[in-house]
């Protein structure tokens, strides 16, 4: 990655010790030497007092004092000598007494010259402390010397060991140990920051799957961290969006369902009203001319003016029988007739229809065949069972032909009831078959105008079984045509 926060974390921590080192250095040459020169003045200081508190005591030249006095000379690597006023030794720490007596005089008394080139570092009324090099060795010390309380004098003296060259060997060491440092630092926090950015990185193929709607990946680390609670946050954010997609989805699956069924709301109005304006524009225009007809006087015949009435009241019956169909099928069809549900006798039901159209068969002279069995119950809507049932008789009869038979059968299959309306004739040509549910659909329509069919009733057929779940259908025969429909059995 371009801007990887682990090449960031990396390059940040290396800068930050880089820079750190690079101050330690800079620190190191210009306040190293001044910081070791204090600490030396300090160090003298700390011995004088412990030698001008023994004169004033009276314990200068006891054994104790000169073993706590041998012990500051070691630790601070200082030479010393105090002479009392008649320049005797009263106690010495020194490899070369005379040399240490010669300088404390000189201090005094300048004999040699060389006190010009002194630099003073701190002076009172009874020491000074000063930075000299010596002239004949070229080493450089730091000396203090003076007049204890009780009169004795005293030279404390302390090589600076090159300072300079310290300074020096300190930054080249610390400036390979920094070196060593960086490159170790360096390659420990690749390794911490990858431990960081890892989940970051898997936070990020979370997110990239989120946002092509995969919901399943979810984040699986077991710290404790706010990378984790992170991660946690994500989970639920995945959860609630799944849960949200899936609710939008639903709710926009039902919003589509409502559209189609708007249009299809709509689609059937129009073909509804396309449909009825076709079929009442006949009747209409025949109940118009028959009235005009005698309006007008066009004949005098009582016995032609009686026809003219007579067709201008089948006429209006087959439309008001028409428009009662009509309704009862935009009812069913909208959900709007309420279906109920009960427990019949489907065999007696159709018994007591044949008995009731017997009258209507024997003019015709048609025989009706019926396989009359026990009482078999069903679950459906009686009254609307038995119109369906009443359209499928009244087809039979208005296309029997032939011997003229109407055969009903009622069958059981499995937990479903069929019943069965066949009649002899000529049969439905098969492409016409699928059209016959269809709202004004009509094989024959000159002989569908001769009975006054108007088109609709397989329609409210098909209508009423689906309002019950159930099934309808048709078959042709080499000697007619047979429908059927079917009921759940008890």
């Amino acid at each position: 990655m371009k801007y990887s926060i682990k090449k960031q974390f990396a390059a940040i921590f290396i800068g930050l010790m880089a820079a750190t080192i690079v101050l330690c250095w800079f620190i190191n040459s210009t306040f190293l030497g001044e910081y070791y020169l204090n600490n030396k003045k300090n160090s003298l200081k700390d011995a004088y007092a412990v030698i001008n508190k023994a004169a004033n005591a009276g314990n200068i030249l006891t054994e104790e004092f000169s073993i706590q006095i041998q012990k500051i000379a070691e630790k601070y690597n200082m030479n010393l000598i105090v002479l009392d006023a008649d320049s005797r030794m009263r106690i010495t720490f020194s490899s070369d007494p005379d040399t240490m007596s010669r300088r404390l005089w000189d201090n005094f008394f300048n004999l040699s010259g060389d006190n010009n080139n002194n630099i003073i570092l701190e002076e009172s009324d009874y020491y000074s402390v000063q930075r000299m090099t010596d002239s004949r060795t070229m080493t450089e010390y730091i000396e203090m010397w003076g007049v204890l309380d009780n009169g004795n004098i005293f030279l404390l003296r302390s090589a600076l060991e090159g300072i300079q060259d310290s300074v020096s060997i300190a930054n080249r060491f610390l400036a390979y140990v920094g070196i060593g440092a960086v490159i170790v630092s360096g390659v420990v926090i690749l390794l911490v920051s990858r431990k960081v950015t890892e989940p970051i990185l898997e936070l990020a193929d979370i997110s990239e799957r989120m946002i092509h709607l995969d919901f399943d990946a979810k984040y699986y680390g077991k710290s404790r961290t706010e990378i984790a609670l992170l991660g946690n946050n994500i989970n639920e954010l995945s959860s609630t969006l799944e849960t949200t997609i899936s609710e939008l989805k639903t709710a926009n699956n039902e919003l589509q369902k409502d559209i189609e069924k708007k249009n299809e709301i709509d689609e059937m109005r129009k073909e509804f009203l396309s449909n009825v304006s076709h079929e009442l524009k006949t009747p209409i225009a025949l109940i118009q001319g028959y009235a005009e007809g005698l309006k007008e006087g066009v004949t005098d015949d009582a016995e032609s003016r009686e026809f003219y009435c007579d067709v201008i009241i089948d006429e209006s019956s087959k439309m008001n029988v028409m428009v009662k169909k009509l309704l009862t099928l935009n009812q069913l069809e909208f959900g709007n007739d309420v279906v109920s549900m009960e427990r019949f006798d489907i065999s007696a039901l159709i018994r007591n229809y044949i008995q009731s159209a017997d009258i209507l068969t024997r003019q015709k002279e048609i025989a009706v065949y019926f396989n009359d069995v026990e009482s078999i119950f069903v679950w459906g809507d009686e009254f609307k069972t038995e119109e369906v049932f009443a359209n499928y008789f009244s087809n039979a009869m208005n296309h029997v032909s032939g011997e003229k038979i109407i055969d009903i059968k009622i069958s059981k299959i499995e937990d479903r009831v069929r019943v069965s309306v066949f009649n002899t004739g000529e049969q439905i040509p098969e492409e016409s078959l699928e059209h016959l549910w269809d709202k004004f659909y009509k094989v024959d329509k000159a002989r569908t105008r001769e009975y006054g069919g108007s088109g609709v009733g397989l329609s409210i057929v098909k209508a009423i079984m689906e309002s019950m779940n159930q099934k309808c259908g048709v078959m042709n025969y080499d000697n007619g045509v047979e429908f059927w429909f079917e009921l759940a059995a008890q």
